[in-house]
């Protein structure tokens, strides 16, 4: 029940903030789509007219997925950071929840309110480009629950360091960058980038979405690197995350910024 109304009220507390910074949030909205449309109208100028419409659904899927990854990992490490410029990020570790479970339920919160608008996003420029994906909700939902496992293990590897250090801004800037190549990337160019953190499930909704696959025609070995995936760097955040806060707890950090 306690983890319950965690979320909720982190939810409400999300909700209301983009609301209340309704400008903000429609420039964020209207910034990744007008990028969109960019990477959509060089592919329509300088590519190659055989290949567009396969070119413009991979975009599609890779720009939506960018947007997703960005607000996710980036969320927590900002939340952090902000917590720490008012001065309320040592009333969180004194919490019975702990900073790492109310980061969880904001983390749950932020997935939640920006994967609606993920999906509203992607059916603005599937409609745009006149490209219609294959969404198989059957197919995507488990994959995408794994995938954004190891994308929350990210986030909180991020949020970890962001507790010591406290000014990340520059990092988060260039962590955009780093998350288009993880989202842009095929893993048909090397089998080691399926190990990368969501690398392998970004690749199987891509196949979803635009070959049209199925879970039954994937393989056990498609699943078991998903898994894995997912696990070991869910797990592999949250101890980073926790070992911080100790760091933190122990150097006196959390009453300073």
């Amino acid at each position: 029940m306690a983890w319950f109304n965690l979320l909720k009220a982190n939810l409400k507390k999300e909700y209301l903030e983009l609301k209340r910074y309704l400008p903000n949030t429609i420039a964020m909205i209207l910034t990744f789509y007008i990028i969109f449309l960019g990477l959509f109208g060089v592919i329509q100028i300088v590519g190659d007219p055989t290949t567009q419409d396969a070119n413009t659904q991979y975009v599609i899927v890779n720009y939506i997925f960018w947007f997703l990854t960005i607000t996710i990992i980036n969320s927590v490490g900002y939340e952090i950071i902000n917590e720490a410029m008012r001065g309320t990020l040592e009333q969180l570790s004194m919490s019975p929840m702990g900073i790492w479970r109310i980061m969880s339920a904001r983390l749950l919160s932020t997935t939640i309110i920006n994967l609606v608008i993920v999906i509203a996003l992607l059916y603005i420029s599937m409609a745009t480009a006149g490209q219609w994906l294959n969404i198989d909700v059957v197919t995507i939902v488990p994959i995408m629950l794994l995938t954004l496992f190891s994308m929350f293990g990210i986030g909180f590897i991020i949020a970890g360091i962001s507790i010591i250090l406290k000014q990340v801004q520059a990092f988060l800037q260039i962590l955009q960058f780093i998350l288009m190549a993880l989202t842009f990337v095929p893993v048909s160019l090397s089998p080691v980038l399926q190990f990368l953190p969501f690398v392998k499930g970004v690749d199987m909704v891509r196949e979803v979405m635009i070959l049209g696959t199925s879970l039954s025609q994937f393989t056990m070995y498609d699943y078991l690197v998903l898994i894995i995936n997912a696990l070991f760097y869910l797990a592999l955040g949250l101890w980073v995350f926790i070992y911080c806060e100790r760091v933190a707890m122990r150097k006196g950090l959390l009453a300073h910024y």
